[in-house]
């Protein structure tokens, strides 16, 4: 049971002034200070979230926050709240989002909190409430953390042990599970681990294949490989089209040049058929390491901090952040041979020690299999929760869903025949 603090007074505010901005950020840096796994994310990366001229999700949907203060003005907790409109159409009923969710430990200001984006939700027409969630794609600020207390890798959130509590006792159910799979890339003499022998084995197989190639990504021919890109992962997440919306090209590129820093071209493979594109895999080195240092701040003295760190090589972690294999090749070993070109680059840079694979979904065997063929083991759970407003739904976990969707079409095909 969480043990709570009481408040007397509160006032929910939303965030519109440049205080109001500056309190929405900074609260979470109080509330970690002591926690030495917590990293900070980049002020200009939050602000960004809320901004409509850096945002593109604003142009199919909305978003609101609020920080909530005690009697005495002290901030003590915030949450964000938005439609996307394009992902509520997708759902079963009109489903919007919450985010950025922090609080002190009371269930009486983590229950206000709640409340108020409920109403503004349900004033909106919204049906029902994911959280925690991001305004934007579900690579970044996306779960719970549940399971594996560490330090997360760039993207992924931590967050206070008693939040899971918080949720589960004001009524969200678990949508579904993220799970972050970890695997060591060099052992304690810092020599190279190498893959599972079944696992090296078909790669080589493959790669000898007439047809077969595989190239790592390049700055100078970016156009190419982001239509790539957005080719496999379109085909490669049809199958969870209800849910999943295309990848727009616009947010690849603006994404690629953020990281353009700390990307490493040799971190991102495809795989080729006959010149078609067929598989992709994206790694990034950890941002996190750095951002530790920074206190979210990247003025000109921690811009040339960052410069220092990355070329002394202080990022020794990746996280695998996307990746996609078209359907007509799925189950060809093709993911074995990309990751064998990823070991090749991982024995020439010896700095690379550890490599993070996140998040697949509870309702993605076929890439957990993945995962745990080459070694990797399961380190952190996340949980997406869902919240009825409308109190008469029925809640049906994600991959129930989807596959009473599927079945639904087998149905209907088979009456067509």
């Amino acid at each position: 049971m969480v043990d709570l603090q009481t408040t007397n007074i509160m006032h929910v505010i939303e965030v519109i002034t440049k205080h109001d901005k500056k309190e929405f950020i900074n609260f979470p840096k109080g509330l970690y200070r002591e926690d030495p796994y917590w990293v900070c994310q980049l002020d200009s990366g939050i602000d960004s979230v809320f901004d409509p001229a850096k945002n593109h999700t604003f142009s199919h949907g909305e978003a609101i926050r609020w920080i909530l203060k005690d009697d005495i003005d002290n901030t003590i907790g915030r949450i964000a709240a938005f439609i996307d409109r394009v992902r509520s159409a997708a759902n079963n009923q009109p489903t919007g989002g919450i985010g950025f969710y922090e609080v002190i430990e009371s269930r009486e200001a983590a229950f206000t909190l709640f409340n108020t984006a409920r109403d503004w939700l349900a004033a909106r027409g919204m049906d029902a409430m994911d959280g925690p969630v991001n305004f934007g794609e579900n690579d970044n600020n996306w779960g719970l953390l549940v399971e594996g207390f560490m330090q997360q890798g760039f993207g992924m959130p931590y967050h206070k042990r008693y939040y899971r509590a918080f949720f589960e006792e004001y009524g969200f159910k678990n949508y579904f599970e993220q799970y972050s799979y970890h695997r060591d890339v060099r052992g304690a003499d810092n020599e190279i681990v190498q893959f599972p022998e079944r696992i090296m084995k078909i790669a080589g197989w493959l790669s000898k294949r007439p047809g077969y190639s595989f190239q790592h990504f390049e700055i100078r021919n970016k156009e190419k490989y982001v239509n790539d890109i957005v080719e496999i992962y379109n085909s490669a997440w049809s199958v969870f089209k209800e849910d999943f919306t295309p990848l727009d090209p616009a947010f690849l590129k603006g994404s690629l040049k953020k990281a353009k820093g700390i990307l490493d071209e040799e971190l991102i493979w495809f795989a080729y058929f006959n010149d078609k594109p067929i598989a992709f895999f994206i790694l990034f080195p950890d941002l996190n390491q750095i951002l530790k240092q920074l206190n979210g701040k990247l003025h000109l003295w921690n811009l040339i901090r960052v410069a220092y760190y990355k070329v002394t090589h202080k990022m020794t972690r990746m996280r695998a952040v996307v990746g996609g294999v078209h359907p007509s090749y799925q189950n060809s070993g093709v993911e074995s041979a990309i990751f064998l070109q990823l070991y090749k680059v991982f024995k020439k840079k010896p700095w690379f020690k550890e490599l993070e694979l996140s998040w697949v979904g509870d309702f993605n065997p076929k890439m957990i299999a993945i995962y745990e063929a080459l070694g990797a083991k399961k380190a952190k759970t996340h949980i997406t929760y869902r919240y009825f407003i409308n109190d008469k739904l029925t809640f049906i976990r994600y991959k129930d869903e989807m596959a009473d969707k599927h079945r639904f079409k087998h149905d209907i095909s088979q009456q067509d025949q």
